[in-house]
């Protein structure tokens, strides 16, 4: 019997999970809470604990990052991005993933890539680079990036699941596991990225385009499009980064922090939140953007659908595995004893499912800590995993991509597996978890 209801409580959470990434965005979160009530009404399982943390850090985050959106800090961050993408045109099959990575870390965000796709586009494609190779890798590369940024929504629930007893992960330490790894991922998939596709002068569709007069012919010349830089924007933006440097500069040196009612050092869970609402206010008194406009910025959107989603489906996962947990600690452990890599794959899994790394993150983390895997392995495979919500082209980034590239090189396929971001999301996950885990075993944790 116990089976049984085990299995039918499991159909809950799987029920519950395929149809709100069916329904998608927020209808992340009404499933999860309504699975909740399933489990707890019908079933009789003691509820879980709501992710309260995590949201909280995701709120004021979203927040900060709203009002240097409206300030225009990611217009003068995109400008600065394209001027970096711009001077190495040779190399931008590698740059172009880097510098996106890089701002995405900084911005916690992938909504930075957006304006930079049609600069990437023109640049690769007037020095004769076929423009999908920077293009998936970079859409690609902003995946794998909120797994090493101290202020994304997936580092916000890492961080209440690794910095407690008896792990005591800091967010630091999490950076420490996943910069590295994502930057020497991103490395090593370009020398498969860039093999991907015949070259522009050797492309019968592209050249065919040409000859139409659809497509200039390819030749060096300046990026058009971007977003108008302001000094308001250049100073929120500095406001913002600033702030997470604080972020990063308190959880490498515990010193600085103060106390708590314990008399021990702050965590870093109030403390990010405590800055990032600093860094707001900070914004709004000197570059005064219009508050009403932070509720409609992008920013703030796709944040706020992330903490919704995030509510319901890690509340809906925590019921069930506290009601389970020692046959889900016994049964997972043997597996992740047997093979780690199947952790990974769990987080890998769910990405691709929910496109959401929060979500995966709530969702199979607590089980691979729970199993006993050590959290520097634990977060290096982690966050190669993220590069999950690529494998299905269904992301709002992939199909942006692909209307921008004018060559028509981007393509989304039509059997799910033959668009251009298939094989640069595969490669980029084995890789960034493959160094990722190697990190970790080395500087323990």
């Amino acid at each position: 019997m116990d089976a049984l209801i085990i299995s039918l409580e499991l159909l809950v959470v799987l029920g519950a999970i395929v149809m709100g990434t069916r329904s998608s965005g927020v209808a992340l979160g009404l499933w999860g809470g309504l699975g909740v009530g399933v489990l707890v009404f019908v079933f009789r399982e003691p509820a879980g604990t709501p992710p309260v943390d995590a949201l909280l850090i995701v709120l004021a985050v979203v927040l900060a990052a709203s009002m240097m959106q409206v300030a225009g800090g990611i217009d003068w961050m995109v400008r600065i991005a394209a001027r970096v993408i711009s001077r190495y045109p040779r190399q931008i099959t590698l740059i172009a993933p880097l510098v996106t990575f890089l701002f995405s870390v900084g911005a916690g965000t992938s909504n930075i890539l957006y304006p930079l796709l049609p600069v990437i586009s023109d640049v690769a494609y007037r020095n004769g680079e076929r423009p999908s190779r920077p293009l998936s890798l970079s859409v690609v590369a902003t995946g794998v990036a909120l797994a090493c940024s101290p202020v994304s929504a997936a580092m916000a629930a890492m961080v209440t699941l690794t910095d407690v007893d008896p792990y005591r992960f800091e967010l630091i330490d999490i950076v420490k596991v996943t910069l590295p790894a994502a930057v020497l991922g991103i490395v090593a998939s370009f020398f498969v990225v860039r093999r991907l596709g015949k070259d522009v002068a050797d492309d019968p569709e592209i050249q065919a385009r040409v000859a139409s007069g659809e497509l200039p012919p390819a030749s060096p010349g300046s990026t058009r499009g971007l977003p108008e830089a302001t000094p308001t924007g250049r100073a929120a933006a500095l406001v913002f980064l600033s702030g997470v440097l604080v972020i990063v500069v308190l959880g490498l040196f515990k010193d600085l922090r103060p106390e708590d009612a314990r008399g021990a050092e702050l965590g870093m869970t109030p403390i990010i939140e405590m800055v990032m609402f600093a860094v707001g206010t900070v914004i709004l008194v000197i570059a005064r953007p219009k508050v009403a406009d932070v509720p409609m910025a992008s920013v703030f959107r796709a944040g706020m659908v992330s903490a919704i989603a995030l509510f319901g489906l890690a509340w809906l996962t925590d019921t069930f595995i506290s009601a389970h947990q020692a046959l889900v600690v016994d049964t997972v452990g043997r597996w992740v004893d047997a093979a780690p890599w199947i952790f990974a794959l769990g987080v890998f899994l769910v990405c691709v499912a929910t496109t959401s790394q929060s979500t995966a993150t709530r969702t199979i983390v607590p089980i691979g800590l729970a199993a006993g895997l050590a959290p520097g392995m634990l977060a290096g495979m982690w966050g190669g995993a993220f590069a999950g919500i690529y494998v299905l082209p269904t992301n709002g980034s992939q199909i942006a991509a692909a209307n921008f590239d004018q060559t028509g090189s981007t393509k989304l396929g039509s059997k799910l597996v033959d668009h251009s971001f298939f094989v640069p999301a595969v490669v980029l996950a084995v890789t960034t978890a493959v160094f990722g885990a190697l990190i970790g075993l080395l500087i323990g944790g």
